[in-house]
């Protein structure tokens, strides 16, 4: 191990951001930056975007982008630690859930939870995705291109590959119209 403070503060930094990423991954990322880029300095804007591009293209969960930023900052040490603090809070907590939701089958917290946390999530979800937006190189263009994917994911129900086909695409185009 490189150094032990540095595995002790991924290990506090992630902690807790795994108790936050209802929807996945994707919920925690304008927080995880913040974190990771602003507060800790341990990544750049574009060090962060990088990692973020390539958790995306790599096959697994969402929160894979942890695995990655420790992998960064503190090589093996650091992924195994920054792995193990995002999953572990959040699987402890939905372990004692689900004891509690199979023992109290119907419970009126139940109904509550579920109606929740859909909106939570999905807030988380737009938040990541307005962060992602403003941090990226493409300008006006960008936001085009992600309004354009969002709907054509929602109406066309094309597979990931050919959205991210049509959206290089439309970016290239609308890159080289605009000048």
């Amino acid at each position: 191990m490189k150094d032990d403070n540095l595995l002790i503060a991924l290990c506090l930094t992630f902690a807790p951001l795994s108790l936050l990423a209802i929807g996945g991954g994707a919920s925690i990322l304008g927080e995880l930056q913040a974190v990771v880029v602003d507060q800790s300095h341990w990544l750049t804007k574009q060090g962060f975007l990088d990692i973020f591009a390539i958790s995306r293209v790599a096959p697994g969960p969402g929160t894979l982008i942890v695995t990655l930023i420790g992998w960064k900052i503190d090589g093996l040490a650091g992924a195994i630690v920054a792995t193990i603090a995002i999953f572990a809070p959040s699987s402890l907590l939905i372990l004692i859930v689900a004891h509690l939701w199979h023992s109290r089958p119907n419970a009126i917290w139940q109904r509550a939870l579920i109606y929740g946390l859909s909106p939570l999530a999905a807030a988380l979800v737009l938040s990541s995705a307005y962060f992602l937006l403003s941090n990226a190189r493409g300008g006006w263009i960008a936001w085009i291109v992600a309004l354009v994917i969002a709907v054509a994911a929602q109406r066309l129900r094309l597979g990931a590959l050919a959205l991210m086909g049509a959206g290089s695409l439309l970016f290239c185009g609308l890159a080289l119209v605009a000048g």
